[in-house]
């Protein structure tokens, strides 16, 4: 490996360690504001979110499928469906989608 490849890592790691061991040394009593509550409970939402929807949209051979499906999986959803009848009926959604867009 290079130089470059260390310092890529060491990077990294400090990056990763600082990240999580500044919040612990500088935050030692209980936190009260409300907004950064919220914010803090939110966060692992957000994160979820920003990296799964891109995924579903960008891991058909269509986006259009991708959405469509998306969409079919939303509504299933808001409507009580469970996870694995979701997972399903988007898998379905998409392999009927794209044999109409092709």
């Amino acid at each position: 490996m290079t130089l470059y490849n260390y310092l890529a890592i060491l990077t990294a790691f400090i990056v990763t360690y600082l990240i999580r061991v500044v919040p612990l040394t500088l935050i030692r009593k209980p936190i009260k504001n409300k907004f950064i509550k919220s914010f803090l409970y939110y966060v692992p939402y957000v994160t979820l979110s920003v990296m799964t929807f891109p995924a579903i949209i960008e891991a058909t051979n269509s986006p259009i499928a991708g959405i469509i499906a998306l969409a079919a999986g939303i509504i299933a959803a808001f409507f009580g469906a469970g996870l694995l009848p979701v997972a399903s009926l988007c898998c379905v959604v998409v392999f009927i989608a794209e044999l109409f867009i092709k």
